[in-house]
């Protein structure tokens, strides 16, 4: 099944540990995290405004506010659809071209669609009523598209510049983009909120973090433009093994690590959007509604996303600890555990949802921390599946495909859920719990690979 490239390259550098061939420590952790704090912090600010704005702006004419927001997390999931597509491309010319071009396109790609959603005028606009939906749909699709490739890059570029018995520790720093962006996107939101009247943030407001991601986009391309090419892709170059065809090499020599890949991050999807959009929607509905939506707990949108923040800190601080606790127990047997634990989360959304303000605040400690966990380690994880010649496509399809099935759905079954349980999240914990079940068995099948052979083990 594989074959082995030229063994000496880069074991130098590894012995004296430090990161191989030319990418100093710091600008590796600099461009792999930058990259996907501006990835999710684009993710954020349309998650944050498909609950908050965009159901009225772009769909007016929906039946009920139920209606509206479905409509809008419909939107939402199009580029979760997209992001298998952009693992494909991407992944071909990560594969085939190398780490560094494709990773500059990758956030090009997402960056302008990113800008031009802060472009579309609204639905009531005179000649968009049809317009702004459909234009809305083609840049999130474009986001996905970019996302389908940003990703795997930056997990690459991380783990194969980390020196040997590092990679789940230098895989936390793309890892760590996620509660970075978070955090960004939510301040950004909080502070227009604040200074703005509902009128003019509903009106005009809402763009401003749209617009301003593309700031944080050059940023990241001037990072990402100073970086040498990766020693394990080089290496496969050296070896003549790169492969024509990536796609359909991964799929006839990996297929099942593919689909092993593919649900040993489903639960973490599940989890990470259930934390991040259902919690927000469940927080800030009315606890008396009068419109037929589902009732929610009655906060205010501005004091419950400081508490998804003091929750999200946590996701960061854990995020880092699971790379170390990864590399002493294993990554299987680490992800084992937080694995049970989210099953047995799941079980325990009611409780702390009816316990007051300090319940909810602790079940968001609490879900943020088990997230930090379970997602940390993952750039190590799915990326150790692959052969280093095809690692990018295999890496990259496995994520965006359980991005469809574990993130995709996860706020529009929901939201469908709550109303369907009549206001109670306890059919959402459930559905938590199950996604954890469906993990739990991926990875009891699969093997530990923290002692892969990464560098010089290719497809034949």
């Amino acid at each position: 099944m594989s074959t082995s490239a030229s063994p000496t390259a880069g074991t130098a550098a590894g012995e004296q540990g430090a990161p191989p061939a030319g990418n100093p420590r710091g600008r590796v952790v600099v461009a792999s995290l930058i990259g996907t704090s501006i990835e999710f912090y684009d993710f954020y600010i349309y998650a944050t405004a498909a609950s908050l704005v965009f159901p009225a702006l772009f769909f007016p004419n929906a039946e009920d506010p139920t209606t509206q927001l479905l409509s809008s997390f419909a939107v939402f999931g199009v580029a979760f659809v997209a992001r298998p597509l952009g693992s494909v491309l991407f992944g071909h010319f990560g594969d085939r071209v190398g780490r560094k071009a494709t990773l500059v396109a990758s956030l090009l790609t997402m960056g302008i669609a990113t800008v031009l959603i802060g472009l579309i005028p609204a639905a009531s606009t005179p000649g968009w009523a049809v317009a702004a939906p459909a234009v809305l749909v083609l840049c999130r699709f474009c986001q996905g598209l970019g996302l389908g490739g940003e990703w795997s890059g930056a997990a690459l570029l991380a783990t194969e510049n980390a020196p040997p018995g590092k990679r789940a520790i230098y895989g936390t720093f793309p890892q760590l983009g996620a509660p970075i962006g978070f955090i960004l996107a939510n301040t950004v939101f909080i502070s227009l909120s604040s200074a703005l009247t509902p009128e003019q943030f509903a009106t005009w407001g809402w763009r401003i973090p749209f617009l301003a991601s593309a700031i944080l986009v050059i940023v990241g391309l001037w990072v990402r433009l100073s970086l040498l090419e990766t020693p394990a892709f080089r290496k496969v170059v050296e070896a003549s093994a790169v492969a024509k065809m990536p796609v359909a090499r991964v799929f006839r020599t990996s297929w099942k690590q593919i689909v092993s890949g593919t649900f040993i991050m489903l639960a973490t999807y599940a989890l990470f959007y259930l934390m991040t959009t259902f919690t927000l929607n469940y927080g800030i509905a009315p606890t008396d509604p009068t419109d037929g939506s589902p009732a929610g707990l009655g906060y205010e949108k501005i004091d419950f996303l400081w508490m998804l923040i003091i929750g999200v800190v946590f996701f960061g601080i854990f995020t880092l600890v699971s790379g170390p606790m990864a590399e002493k127990f294993g990554r299987r047997a680490h992800l084992i555990w937080v694995t049970v634990a989210i099953v047995l989360f799941g079980g325990v959304w009611v409780p702390l949802f009816s316990a007051g303000h300090i319940g909810v605040q602790s079940l968001l400690i609490i879900g943020f921390t088990l997230m930090g966990l379970t997602f940390g380690p993952m750039a190590a994880v799915l990326p150790e599946l692959f052969p280093a010649n095809v690692r990018y496509t295999g890496s990259a399809v496995a994520y965006n495909l359980s991005s469809v099935l574990g993130a995709a759905l996860a706020p529009f079954i929901a939201v469908w859920l709550w109303a369907k349980a009549d206001g109670s999240p306890v059919l959402v914990g459930i559905y938590l719990a199950a996604m954890g079940v469906i993990t739990l068995v991926a990875l009891l099948l699969e093997r530990e690979t923290r002692d892969v052979d990464y560098d010089d083990n290719v497809s034949a």
